[in-house]
């Protein structure tokens, strides 16, 4: 089988996009409206505030892409739109906890993202520490390398699909 490129692979990333955003449209919904009180959780400290995020929004999304790209679904609504299949590096099926490393490395930036941001917005006036300019630099640096290994590599694989032993497909 033939793998997939970056654009085919991109253009089924935006179709998921979309039920990810009415996701986020209803967790605005639930925070806003129907359960205002979990704002509070955000007000909290950082620690708290990143772990509810985590919670409402980063663990239903990576679980989406988790169980949808595994062998039990073959693959999330855009990949399925758009005909291709993570498969591990012999094409066989990935099983769920193959598929939920590929996520955990896929997504490692943006969780990386929320924790910056999360002490970035209670820094103030205060100086900034190394240790974010570190953490923000380690972000732009995965997702460079991340395309980077998408674009060149011979098989169109990314960073965490070598990591995580598998390749995306045209079926």
């Amino acid at each position: 089988m033939h793998s997939a490129g970056i654009w085919i692979r991109l253009k089924a990333f935006t179709l998921d996009y979309l039920w990810i955003f009415l996701y986020l449209i209803l967790v605005g919904l639930l925070t806003v409206v129907l359960a205002p009180e979990l704002q509070d959780y955000f007000n909290d400290s950082a620690g708290v505030a990143q772990l509810t995020g985590f919670l409402l929004v980063t663990l239903p999304v990576s679980l989406y892409f988790a169980i949808g790209d595994s062998a039990l679904f073959k693959g999330t609504y855009g990949k399925r739109k758009m005909r291709i299949r993570v498969v591990d590096i012999h094409e066989q099926p990935t099983g769920i906890l193959r598929s939920a490393v590929r996520v955990i490395f896929k997504f490692l930036p943006w969780e990386l993202s929320h924790f910056l941001v999360y002490r970035l917005v209670r820094l103030g006036e205060d100086e900034f520490p190394l240790s974010l300019m570190l953490i923000g630099s380690v972000i732009y640096l995965l997702i460079f390398i991340y395309i980077l290994t998408a674009i060149f590599s011979k098989e169109d694989r990314s960073f965490y699909d070598w990591m995580s032993g598998t390749k995306v497909i045209r079926t």
